[in-house]
């Protein structure tokens, strides 16, 4: 039987909300291990002078707790 933990994290890029998923799951690899899925909860962009300068991701990361 496996334990799963799920917790939630926010990442960010300055090119694409793919780009700033992929950032996400990079840096929280570092820390969490045996990552299986992520969902992404929400999506924001924030915005200068009429233009988007950054994508913003909130996730919650699921992973399985070692035995």
């Amino acid at each position: 039987m496996s334990v799963a933990k799920v917790t939630e994290i926010i990442a960010s890029s300055n090119k694409s909300f793919d780009d700033a998923v992929t950032k996400g799951i990079k840096r929280a690899n570092k820390t969490l291990k045996n990552i299986k899925s992520a969902w992404v909860k929400d999506q924001q962009v924030t915005v200068n002078n009429g233009k988007v300068t950054e994508f913003r991701v909130t996730m919650k990361v699921t992973f399985v707790l070692k035995d």
